[in-house]
């Protein structure tokens, strides 16, 4: 077994591990435990951390493969760096993030309007939750502007 695929396989088992807890309710002890490539974590944030554990989540119930899922990767960081991404690592989980949104569009798990309805109620809700606070979406989150009692 490669170096790459251990490095991989020990990925998968601690995001694993970090989506044990209760459901909506995240294990910040986990995040000590998050894979390290020398002293520097290999995710920046726990967002990119939940994402990477959304792909693996996802491809395990089969809404697409890895050769799906590495085309998709691979077109959105092309399409970034010949919009102008300088590629310095920064921006990675932004193009996967986006790639894995597009590909669940795609996919018909959850259309382009559902994803924008949630990443809107998410905005709302990250925005009236003080730092360090849990962000919790509530129902009135999903309603259109201006309809909210």
């Amino acid at each position: 077994m490669s170096g790459e695929t251990r490095s991989a396989d020990a990925r998968r088992e601690r995001v694993d591990d970090a989506s044990a807890g209760a459901p909506g309710t995240p294990d910040l002890a986990i995040l000590a435990r998050l894979p390290r490539d020398g002293d520097e974590p290999v995710f920046r944030a726990p967002w990119e951390a939940h994402a990477f554990a959304m792909t693996l989540a996802l491809h395990a119930r089969g809404v697409f493969s890895w050769s799906e899922w590495a085309a998709a990767l691979a077109a959105r960081i092309e399409a970034a760096q010949v919009a102008g991404d300088p590629d310095l690592g920064d921006t990675y989980y932004q193009h996967w993030l986006a790639a894995l949104e597009a590909l669940v569009a795609a996919k018909g798990a959850g259309s382009a309007d559902e994803l924008e309805r949630y990443r809107s109620a998410w905005a709302l809700a990250a925005a009236r939750t003080p730092h360090g606070q849990p962000i919790e979406l509530r129902p009135a989150d999903f309603e259109p502007p201006g309809t909210t009692p």
